[in-house]
């Protein structure tokens, strides 16, 4: 310890007087392994509660030991390394490469597990290039290096990527397997850490490599790590469980349905490398990553119903081991390459999810011989398609969660008008309306809070240098949701700041006319999301005007805001929309350097009462609740049909709101739904 955090806690007296109240109250750790334990929940992001970690050193402290742990937790860091400039980190780790005898590297934005969402010690890409977005990847050669991102990231990109240093390119548009088949030189290794990436990516570089006279080569550890002087360590948050109120069927239950599953397939074991399958399945939730409930682990599902779980014992806090049963079995992630290879010692049939499973986990299966069972993660499917339980819970939460939006909204429409009102102080108010919910945990993702301009950044994130006024004359997008107990949300509100152009309300209502188009949608059995994403493009198509991201994606409950198999995207997907599942609706339109328009309720799909057509038909429930602009609606766009939707929607948005609000806001309320009357 430096002296600075000596002073803080009374030098080595602060050490004796922790050290004392350990071994009085039972703790298995001394000093230094509560500095190790802190380590890693520092490492992972605030908790709803900042001092449920200290249940992991005793399961019930005392007063005094909390107070010991609070000053230790508040000491100031050691030292940290000085900064490095970009390019820095680039010279440093194309030297490394150098000296292990290679010459390019792929640094992809996913960790072992394929998160959306991953943990500080695994933001690589970050590190490197200075990128935050959720999807991209940065290609390494000696004399050159490119970034990756998909659209939805192309203004971030230009913002946070130094251009000197990385040529900028789309992620589907211009693949970076191309550019690698056209870059890479004769001769040239470019590596990879298998652990990062998933086999079928693995292939398309490899082809690509070879294509240009290269090749492709795993590395046995990242070189990126080796150059990162002050990487932080995994992440320590603690695990719970998640109550049967709110998961709606039981851990067992669960398990042993899988295991027919298995059985039936003569499969002897599932590899699960997915946090959120994980914590489905065994309903337990952590906070190892941002803003989603994740223990980060991996775990075998056997045939008769017994789970190897791969975790650091140090997360799990008391009485979870005894909740989870003899079924399950703890195991240390450092034995996880152990057991693959023991099954395939055994000659055992194992089933991968290769398309999520890291090329690592498939290697390791192929080299100990395993039968290599390749299909998709059993626990998907039926994660995503909500239980009664779940769907009332969520129904509840977004009850909740509209109140706190509609308070939000109505502050807004009497705060902004005023001037000076930026995007932070706004996407802040909006938390801490949410924050007074029964059962929040956390923000679902950082808030999208654009404000003019900033609106038409898909993947905005307000900071200190970037922010903007809300001012008359603009639009303000709001993208946001929470993390309940009980369901995650995730909503986007377009408003005006006082009086807005006759092109914005266009462009408004037609977004509008495509997320009704999509809300009032009946279709069959077996349609697939990608059959009816044209529906909420059609208004935009008709005046050649489109956007360039997906229209719907699905929604966990309590896990993650973006959650498969399903999805409504112009890409092909062959996964059936199916009762219960929950997607977004969320169509848009984007003016570079104007303003930006996005209209998204959260949907689930439930059966459509018998017709008398041939087949049976499902279609959307709509579990968002929040006034939509009025203002910004040109009703000569709207058909009759589409104006009793929103006049609909609004009856019971005012109905279910208005006795969770306070009177002001109920008074907004009441104007902000009165019905639409067509011009």
């Amino acid at each position: 310890m430096d002296d600075v955090s000596q002073a803080a806690r009374g030098g080595q007296g602060g050490d004796a007087r922790l050290a004392a109240l350990l071994q009085r109250e039972g703790s298995a750790y001394d000093v230094a392994g509560v500095r190790q334990l802190l380590a890693g929940v520092r490492a992972a992001p605030p908790g709803h509660d900042p001092e449920a970690w200290m249940t992991l050193v005793v399961a019930v402290p005392s007063p005094a030991l909390r107070r010991e742990l609070s000053s230790l937790a508040a000491e100031a860091d050691a030292a940290s390394a000085a900064a490095l400039s970009p390019a820095e980190r680039l010279a440093r780790l194309r030297a490394e490469l150098a000296r292990r005898g290679v010459h390019g590297f792929l640094v992809p934005r996913a960790d072992e597990h394929q998160n959306e969402y991953v943990p500080s010690h695994a933001q690589r890409l970050a590190w490197l290039t200075g990128f935050t977005g959720s999807a991209g990847l940065a290609v390494v050669l000696p004399g050159t290096a490119a970034i990756f991102v998909d659209g939805r990231y192309t203004l971030q990109a230009q913002a946070e990527v130094d251009d000197t240093l990385y040529v900028r390119r789309h992620l589907t548009e211009q693949p970076a397997s191309e550019w690698v088949a056209a870059t890479l030189k004769p001769g040239e290794t470019l590596a990879y850490d298998p652990h990062l990436h998933t086999a079928g990516e693995v292939e398309r570089f490899r082809a690509a490599a070879e294509k240009a006279g290269g090749r492709l080569a795993p590395l046995p550890d990242n070189p990126l790590d080796a150059v990162w002087a002050d990487r932080p360590p995994p992440p320590l948050a603690p695990v719970m469980r998640q109550d049967l109120r709110f998961a709606g069927e039981s851990a067992e239950q669960k398990r042993q349905a899988l295991a027919m599953g298995l059985a039936a397939e003569q499969v002897d074991a599932v590899v699960l490398t997915a946090p959120d399958s994980i914590a489905w399945l065994l309903n337990i939730r952590g906070g190892d990553v941002p803003h989603t409930p994740l223990p980060l682990s991996f775990a075998l599902l056997h045939a008769d119903a017994g789970v190897d779980l791969f975790i650091d014992r140090r997360k799990l806090v008391p009485g979870l081991i005894e909740y989870l049963g003899n079924s399950v079995r703890i195991a240390s992630p450092d034995s996880f390459g152990e057991a693959l290879e023991q099954l395939g010692a055994a000659r055992k049939r194992v089933q991968v999810d290769v398309a999520s499973a890291s090329a690592w986990v498939v290697h390791q299966l192929a080299e100990a011989s395993a039968q290599i069972h390749r299909a998709a993660d059993p626990c998907q499917l039926p994660k995503a398609r909500k239980n009664p339980t779940e769907l009332a819970g969520t129904r509840a939460a977004h009850r909740r969660d509209g109140a706190a939006l509609t308070q939000f909204l109505a502050w807004i429409a009497e705060t902004a008008p005023k001037g000076g009102l930026g995007e932070i102080a706004a996407s802040d108010r909006l938390e801490a309306f949410r924050r007074h919910g029964e059962h929040f945990r956390d923000l679902s993702f950082p808030t999208i809070s654009g404000a003019g301009a900033n609106g038409a950044i898909v993947h905005y994130r307000a900071s200190p240098r970037s922010e903007r006024r809300l001012e008359p004359g603009t639009l303000y997008l709001v993208d946001s949701g929470a993390q309940y107990l009980d369901g995650t949300t995730d909503v986007t509100r377009t408003v005006a700041i006082g009086m807005p152009s006759a092109e914005m309300r266009d462009r408004f209502t037609r977004v509008l006319k495509g997320h009704i188009a999509l809300a009032t949608c009946r279709f069959p059995h077996g349609t697939t999301g990608s059959q009816l994403d044209a529906l909420a493009r059609r208004a935009l198509w008709e005046v050649g005007l489109d956007y360039d991201h997906g229209t719907g994606h699905g929604v966990g409950s309590y896990l993650a805001v973006h959650e498969g198999p399903q999805r409504i995207s112009k890409l092909p997907n062959t996964q059936a929309l199916l009762p219960g599942m929950i997607v977004s609706d969320e169509p848009g339109y984007y003016k570079a350097g104007a303003y930006g328009i996005r209209i998204e309720n959260l949907v689930v799909v439930t059966p459509v009462a018998a017709t008398d057509g041939e087949r049976e038909l499902l279609g959307f429930e709509t579990l968002t609740l929040a006034p939509i602009d009025r203002s910004l609606i040109d009703t000569a766009l709207l058909d009759a049909a589409e104006i009793a939707w929103l006049d609909a929607y609004h009856a019971r948005v005012a109905a279910e709101l208005a006795p969770l609000v306070d009177a002001a806001t109920r008074q907004w309320l009441t104007a902000a739904t009165r019905p639409i009357r067509a011009a």
